[in-house]
């Protein structure tokens, strides 16, 4: 079960990537944000174009995607963000390059903020591998150390 799946979860989620947007305003020259209810609002506009247009954006430029080796992403992402500083008052990005930078902050601050999550959900090792089976033996019923002679 992942910390971030429940109800509560979509607003943790919006909360860090408000972060995000807060952090990478403060970095960035080109990106200015207003006041707290642009950047929340910022961030609820980005997660749904992510989840959203951004699926289409990508199968539309699978190909040029594909030949970049997923370097294109990073214009998709950049994209996503002029989209997002077009329909929220209070949120502005200067130039491409600008929101180029920003979604890698964005990244980043995401990937940061989002390390304690991956060690929550982390198993044991011993829960990790496969218990043995009973008889030791495998669909033929030989032993792991059984040859087979011809």
């Amino acid at each position: 079960m992942e910390f971030y799946s429940s109800r509560s979860g979509c607003l943790t989620r919006l909360m860090l990537l408000s972060i995000a947007v807060m952090v990478g305003a403060w970095l960035l020259p080109g990106i200015e944000v207003e006041s707290f209810w642009a950047v929340f609002w910022t961030a609820i506009v980005i997660s749904l174009l992510n989840n959203i247009i951004r699926p289409v954006l990508i199968v539309i430029t699978l190909p040029v995607t594909a030949v970049t080796l997923g370097l294109f992403l990073f214009v998709i992402n950049a994209v996503i963000i002029l989209m997002a500083s077009a329909m929220v008052s209070g949120f502005h990005v200067d130039s491409f390059g600008s929101a180029l930078l920003f979604s890698l902050v964005l990244m980043g601050v995401n990937y940061l903020l989002e390390l304690p999550n991956k060690y929550i959900n982390r198993k044991p090792l011993e829960q990790q591998q496969q218990p043995p089976h009973d008889d030791d033996t495998d669909d033929e019923g030989f032993t792991p150390y059984e040859e087979i002679k011809d």
